[in-house]
Formats: C-alpha cells, sequence, structure tokens
C-alpha cells in the first residue's frame, strides 16, 4: 500500500443545469483527523454524503473543503418590503421633528438592510436533485485528486524516510566498530582512573574499588542501545515497506530511536562515540521531523 503525506490540495469545478460549482479542498497535518466544509447557505444537505467519502478515504490530517455554487441564467426582482419600508419613514419623520437636521435621501432610505429584497425565480426540485448529484460526484474527484497528490508526496518522504534510516544504520555500525568500546580500551581507562584514584587516597577499600570498576564498565556498555537502535531500523524498514496509514506507529519508533540515541550519548566514554552519539541524535530527529508530516 502506498504512503501519503498529509498534505494536499485539489480543485474541481462544473456545471449542472443553471448551477455552476466549485470545490477547493486542502489538508495540512494534524494527529487525527479533522473535516472541515464551508457550504454556502441552503446547501446543508449534501454535508453528511461529501463527509461520510471524506472519512472513508483519510485517515489524518485537518481537511478543509470549501464549496461555491453560483445559479446562472436567474433575472433576479427587485421587491420593497412595503412594511420596513413605512416603519423607516415614520422613524424619520419622528427624528425630524426633534433634530434639525438635512432630511433623508431616497438612496440612503433604499440601501437601509431590509426595504429593498431581492429574489430569484423559483428553483425547480428535479434541477436541484441533478446539482447535488454532480456536486457530490465533483466532491469524489477532487478528492480523489487530493488522494492522488498527497500519495505523490509521501512517495517522495519514503524516500527520505529509507535513506535516514540507512543513516542510523550506518552510525549503528560506526559505533559498534569504534575502538574506544573494546573491553580493551575500556580497561586500559579504567586502570588510568583506578591509578590516579590510589594515587590520591592513602587508604581505601580495594573491594569497594573493584564493584566501582564494575559498575563503570558496565554504564560504559552500549551493547543494549545498539540492539534496540538495530530493532528499531528494522521495525521502521518494515512498515515503509508496507506502507499504508502508518504515521503513528513511525511516530512512536521515532520517539524510541531518540531515546536510544540520548542514552548512547550518554555512554559514550570517548571522542569519537560522543561524535557518532551526536550525528546520530541530529539524523534521529531528522527522522522524526518528516514522519510529522506522514498520514
Amino acid at each position: 500500500m502506498a504512503l501519503s503525506s498529509m498534505t494536499g490540495f485539489a480543485r474541481g469545478q462544473g456545471v449542472a443545469g443553471p448551477y455552476a460549482w466549485a470545490w477547493e479542498i486542502k489538508s495540512v497535518n494534524a494527529k487525527g483527523l479533522d473535516i472541515r466544509f464551508r457550504l454556502p447557505p441552503g446547501w446543508d444537505a449534501i454535508e453528511t454524503a461529501v463527509r461520510a467519502r471524506a472519512a472513508e478515504k483519510l485517515a489524518r490530517g485537518t481537511v478543509y473543503a470549501n464549496l461555491t455554487v453560483d445559479r446562472k441564467g436567474i433575472v433576479p426582482t427587485v421587491k420593497v418590503n412595503e412594511a420596513v419600508l413605512a416603519a423607516v419613514l415614520a422613524t424619520l419623520k419622528s427624528l425630524g421633528d426633534k433634530i434639525n437636521a438635512a432630511p433623508p435621501t431616497l438612496d440612503g432610505i433604499l440601501s437601509l438592510k431590509g426595504v429593498i429584497e431581492l429574489t430569484e425565480q423559483g428553483e425547480s426540485k428535479d434541477e436541484r436533485a441533478a446539482a447535488e448529484g454532480a456536486i457530490i460526484a465533483g466532491f469524489d474527484k477532487a478528492l480523489a485528486d487530493l488522494i492522488g497528490m498527497r500519495r505523490q508526496e509521501g512517495a517522495t518522504l519514503g524516500k527520505l524516510l529509507s535513506a535516514r534510516l540507512a543513516d542510523i544504520g550506518a552510525l549503528s555500525a560506526r559505533a559498534e566498530a569504534a575502538p574506544g568500546r573494546k573491553p580493551e580500551a575500556i580497561k586500559a581507562r579504567l586502570a588510568e582512573q583506578v591509578a590516579a584514584l590510589t594515587g590520591a587516597l592513602q587508604r581505601f577499600d580495594s573491594d569497594r574499588l573493584y564493584q566501582e570498576a564494575i559498575l563503570l564498565a558496565t554504564k560504559a556498555d552500549i551493547r543494549e542501545e545498539l540492539d534496540r537502535l538495530a530493532a528499531h531500523v528494522a521495525a521502521a524498514g518494515k512498515l515503509i515497506a508496507d506502507g499504508g496509514a502508518i504515521g503513528r506507529r513511525l511516530d512512536f519508533l521515532a520517539q524510541e530511536l531518540n531515546r536510544e540515541s540520548n542514552t548512547l550519548t550518554a555512554k559514550a566514554n570517548d571522542a569519537e562515540l560522543t561524535t557518532i552519539g551526536l550525528e546520530l541524535k541530529s539524523v534521529v530527529e531528522q527522522f522524526r521531523e518528516q514522519v510529522q508530516n506522514l498520514e
């Protein structure tokens, strides 16, 4: 199954009878799936259908779907609301007796809200039903285009993530082969520390010193971190190969990779391992940031 990003854009438009319509759909990153529709007044009836289609096809992302509808070829009728006009004139006359001001103009009166009403010719039920069907079909097409764009970006993300995993594997191999983690090197450093300690103290407990040496050697061992890094890299690689909506699971693995790289860096007992650990942390952070865009 193909990978998908959570970002994309699509647009579709068409005409059904006297209705011209256009969809614009865009999606951005989100923790879950959040679908937000913006429909013209009077077209709420189609929301249930298009929302179900979006929820069926998408797993994550904030999706904004905007519909515009224009009814063409209909001549509007201008009507004066007599009741509102009478009330406005009565109010103006009452104010005119109290306030010394210029009389109101006709265009000023007609511009008041509610005085003028614009009405359109009644619509046919068949035309309306046909328009709703065409608009829903148009949403399906725009949604498919959005998914196509998200999958194109997902393919690019998959390559980037695989490259970062390869970098993590290569750095782990460098840490594995680092001379500083070999028993001989650890033993030499411990011997130096013991010599410095015994030279600074007149009396010391040899048993306690032995225990501390064992503890230091255990803390310096990064075997477990290297094993867990290898396991997480393999698991992440399999998820990417399998595809689908894997963003959340990869995000969890990215957190685990970050934890192990931090521990490895903290345990580093020479300059080379420290450098490898810092590079590893940087690559893991790049991996984590790219995962945030994945569905």
